[in-house]
């Protein structure tokens, strides 16, 4: 908490005041899996909930989840996962689902999915939803702050430019360098991209756990910026785990940046809910201490 305390009253009111706001509000990420509602039970009233969509189980699962723990009275924001969807009937299938279930928000991505039906990628969905009309006021797309192993970067910057026109905002993939999410902010407002960016960031996880899912979803110069940096960056991991009020401390510039338009904070919790709950508890009491 010492450590805490000093490293807050470093930042400018300015920056203090924006990430104050961000930590209070900050959206949890839950996972489909088996013990994933009774995690939720732990969440802070009202809190705006993501469900993912996992390959190993069917998008349903992410739906089903989803009603859950709307019925907590969380705003729920559900994956949809392109290549999980396998054609235009099963698409409208989720749609009048997300109606009945009085679902108004919704996160778009490709998946991960080896095979996939109708449609092979995120854009391909957004078409198919703008198309067929769907009950979202509010549709978020992936942003790859630190690249993506597996697609060059011209051809992320021109897929978020057309998935531009059918999304509200872009919520940023793991990435544990600061600084490559500052110089990436720079150079997508230079590039023409104008959504409002979500910054995803674990909560407190593992960094075993972090090293495995970050090779999983391609965000390898994360993962060795993290296993390279894991004794100098102790300021970012403590008894072997992350906790992410370091790299926020480190991204305040650009929090308070009206140009970098840092919208809201993505937590990334691993179904580790009660670890990420009292992190931003604790932030929340530091930097209120601060003022």
């Amino acid at each position: 908490m010492t450590w805490w305390r000093r490293s807050h009253e470093a930042l400018t009111e300015e920056q203090r005041v924006a990430l104050k706001a961000l930590v209070a509000e900050a959206k949890f990420e839950l996972i489909p899996m088996k013990s994933a509602a009774e995690k939720a039970t732990g969440l802070p009233p009202r809190s705006v909930v993501t469900v993912t969509a996992s390959p190993t189980h069917v998008i349903e699962a992410t739906f089903d989840l989803a009603e859950t723990v709307a019925a907590m009275g969380h705003e729920v924001v559900p994956h949809l996962a392109a290549r999980m969807i396998r054609d235009r009937a099963h698409l409208g299938e989720l749609l009048a689902r997300a109606r009945a279930g009085g679902l108004t928000k919704a996160f778009v991505v490709g998946g991960d999915a080896a095979e996939h039906g109708q449609f092979g990628d995120a854009l391909a969905l957004l078409r198919a939803m703008d198309e067929m009309g769907h009950p979202f006021t509010q549709v978020g797309v992936t942003a790859f702050p630190d690249g993506h192993v597996e697609i060059p970067e011209d051809v992320l910057l021109r897929s978020l430019k057309d998935k531009q026109p059918f999304a509200h905002y872009m919520a940023t993939q793991m990435c544990f360098d600061p600084g490559a999410v500052a110089s990436w902010l720079v150079r997508i407002r230079g590039e023409g991209i104008t959504l409002p960016v979500h910054l995803g960031t674990p909560g407190v996880a593992e960094v075993t756990k972090l090293v495995s899912i970050g090779a999983r979803i391609g965000v390898g110069d994360s993962v060795r910026y993290l296993k390279k940096h894991r004794k100098m960056v102790g300021t970012l991991m403590k008894n072997g785990s992350f906790g992410p009020d370091a790299f926020l401390r480190a991204l305040a510039p650009s929090l308070a940046d009206e140009r970098a338009d840092i919208e809201a904070l993505h937590l990334f919790t691993f179904n580790q809910v009660e670890g990420t709950v009292a992190w931003q508890q604790q932030m929340l009491g530091v930097l209120g201490a601060a003022s």
